[in-house]
């Protein structure tokens, strides 16, 4: 999804003789001569939230109506520490936004980024097709290509986007930086007997976050969210096996009656939790992006919306750099895309870094502070302010597109 969102976004906004090709290792959805493209939702199909920010970016390439049909807005989030006192309430009414977020199922928003490639016309895709060599050439890189039509490409500028485990970030050299957390992430698809009213909840435990994100129903009548559900590695493995009354009722206990009783769950997946991040993004004709660059833990769902905030600002840099004479890949100009990105991408991951141990701490002392600060922000509206224009993304934006810009996009 990366890849495919960072494509449209130089379609977007470099001039017509700059060709761009995208390679992707999966079979693709073949062009719909007319019409939208279908889908039909089902129970468990896995979802990213998109933050504010990532509105605004999809907005400006003309995207964003593509996905409305099956976008779940986020009205509020429930922020709260389980068996503490201290709890926050965020509403995007506050300030004056349609929603703090939207959750979208993966399987439509991967299917209208590749219908809306194919419409823009720009870009060549080559599917199912595979990178597996990237060597220097020039002032840019030569590609080894399996299974496509051709075999060799030299570009000005390569764009690693293969996920958190990149094999040509490996191929490249490029050294990465683990920190695993020892800790899985349970994620599946949960019925309750109340709606969710658009309400997102983020339970801070002892054992590590609970997440669930308003979801569309897939048949009338179904109160649908989606979990994220922070644990250690056993119990995670144990919940994932155990039968779904079990498993609904050890959910039940940790995040409790919010949205009444649990009547359902959906098939359910675990992986490890670690925070990766390249030790290089940037070198002479190569940039490493999305998960490839910095995956993070899931808590708060940043790591797409920052992905996505890097697409923006990597497109703007390179169109400027164009513009004016500059080759794609000139590694001065890839530095001041850098520059101008690393700050957000500190913030960003220094929150989903230090937010979940934070909470999981039992120093009494700490504890409390914890819950003043979560019961501050409700009666500190500015502090609130900034906690959410942080949360969503546009204060980043911000930093690089003037205050009054996006505060206008809000309304």
């Amino acid at each position: 999804m990366v890849g495919a969102s960072l494509a449209l976004q130089l379609a977007a906004v470099l001039p017509e003789q700059v060709s761009i090709c995208l390679v992707e290792g999966f079979a693709l959805p073949a062009p719909l001569a007319t019409g939208r493209p279908e889908y039909h939702p089902s129970f468990d199909a896995r979802s990213t939230a998109l933050s504010y920010s990532s509105r605004l970016i999809y907005e400006k390439i003309q995207f964003w109506d593509k996905l409305e049909q099956w976008l779940c807005p986020i009205d509020s989030i429930h922020v709260s520490s389980r068996g503490h006192f201290g709890s926050s309430l965020l509403r995007a009414g506050d300030y004056a936004w349609s929603a703090l977020g939207y959750v979208v199922e993966n399987a439509w928003l991967g299917n209208a980024l590749i219908q809306a490639l194919y419409r823009q016309g720009r870009v060549e895709i080559l599917s199912p097709a595979k990178v597996v060599a990237a060597v220097p050439k020039g002032q840019g890189m030569r590609l080894q290509l399996e299974d496509a039509a051709v075999s060799v490409i030299d570009t000005a500028l390569l764009l690693v986007a293969d996920g958190a485990t990149s094999g040509l970030r490996q191929q490249l050299g490029v050294n990465v930086k683990e920190k695993p957390y020892r800790q899985h992430a349970l994620i599946a698809n949960v019925a309750f007997a109340q709606p969710h009213a658009g309400c997102a909840y983020e339970r801070f435990t002892d054992q590590g976050p609970i997440a669930l994100l308003p979801l569309l129903a897939s048949n009338p009548g179904e109160n649908r969210s989606a979990l994220v559900w922070t644990l250690s590695p056993g119990q995670a493995e144990q919940l994932q096996a155990c039968p779904a009354d079990e498993f609904l009722q050890a959910l039940q206990d940790r995040f409790g009656y919010r949205l009444g009783r649990m009547l359902q769950v959906g098939e359910r997946h675990c992986y490890p939790l670690s925070l990766i991040q390249s030790s290089e993004q940037v070198r002479q004709g190569v940039v490493v992006m999305g998960n490839a660059a910095h995956a993070l833990h899931p808590v708060a769902g940043q790591g797409f919306n920052l992905a996505l905030r890097d697409v923006a600002e990597l497109a703007a840099v390179v169109a400027q750099g164009v513009s004016e004479g500059q080759s794609p890949g000139d590694l001065a100009l890839l530095q001041r895309y850098l520059k101008r990105q690393q700050p957000d991408q500190d913030r960003t991951i220094e929150l989903s870094d230090r937010l979940p141990s934070l909470f999981m701490h039992s120093d009494p002392v700490l504890g409390l502070a914890r819950d003043l600060a979560l019961s501050g922000l409700d009666i500190l509206p500015p502090l609130k302010r900034i906690f959410v224009r942080h949360a969503a993304g546009v204060a980043a934006m911000a930093d690089g597109m003037g205050d009054a810009v996006v505060e206008r996009q809000h309304g």
